[in-house]
């Protein structure tokens, strides 16, 4: 087994994944929101470099399968809007203590959950995709937590439209991103591997996936996804403010 990693974290992060995987293929998004706090509690190292990869992966799998609903009209403003979004965000994981990393993280995910619950909505044009790409780039160089941003803005199209939309701006951004973190000297080749390791778990849920569309009740995932990601941010918090408070 790699040095970095154990058998037990390996088994545990790649069930994980996999319901991740499970989730984003269902909805359009949520592998990073579902894994990044559990996986930051089981490893702090697999975010976000690992989960960004298995980002691409799902969301060029799930691209592959929508292509035919793929309607790209203005995204080009939210990839823009990701690069200096990147590079704020990779300057919190450059110089904030990993305590405080792991509350900006949980603080990530309950914001996605607030604003999926009330379903926020905005108008859609070159500034809002803009702005929505600079959230997504600081939130994803975090934490690997893109897709809120997007997926509430384009939260108003069908679900092959939504589908198509999110994974085609993942596939691309998961690029910028990674770039601006090797830039900055935050890619390492353990990364790497542990994402080669991980492979698997979204491969496995993106094929369980495509069995279940059609026949499950997409609100009901939905919900349960987000009552999910409540209680492993709050788990995440508790552990953070725990360590912060042993080393004062």
């Amino acid at each position: 087994m790699m040095p970095f990693i154990d058998p037990t974290t390996l088994i545990l992060a790649s069930v994980i994944v996999f319901f991740g995987a499970l989730t984003q293929s269902l909805i359009g998004f949520g592998l990073a929101v579902v894994a990044s706090p559990l996986l930051y509690i089981v490893n702090p190292q697999l975010v976000p470099v690992p989960i960004i990869v298995m980002g691409f992966a799902i969301s060029a799998m799930t691209l592959f399968r929508e292509r035919g609903h793929l309607q790209f009209n203005g995204l080009q403003y939210a990839l823009l809007g990701r690069i200096p979004g990147g590079f704020l965000g990779a300057g919190l994981l450059l110089f904030a203590p990993q305590p405080i990393l792991g509350l900006i993280i949980a603080a990530i995910v309950f914001i996605a959950v607030i604003l999926s619950t009330y379903r926020v909505t905005a108008p859609i044009n070159r500034s809002s995709l803009f702005i929505a790409g600079v959230f997504s780039g600081i939130f994803a160089n975090i934490a690997a937590i893109g897709g809120p941003p997007m997926a509430i803005l384009l939260a108003g199209k069908d679900a092959s439209q939504f589908r198509a939309a999110l994974s085609a701006f993942f596939v691309f951004s998961s690029l910028i991103a990674l770039a601006i973190l090797a830039v900055v000297g935050l890619v390492e080749l353990k990364h790497l591997w542990l994402s080669l390791l991980l492979l698997p778990s979204v491969i496995a849920g993106y094929l369980v996936a495509g069995r279940l569309i059609g026949r499950i009740d997409k609100d009901k995932t939905r919900m349960a996804t987000l009552i999910l990601c409540t209680i492993s941010a709050t788990i995440l918090v508790i552990m953070s403010s725990n360590t912060l408070i042993s080393a004062n």
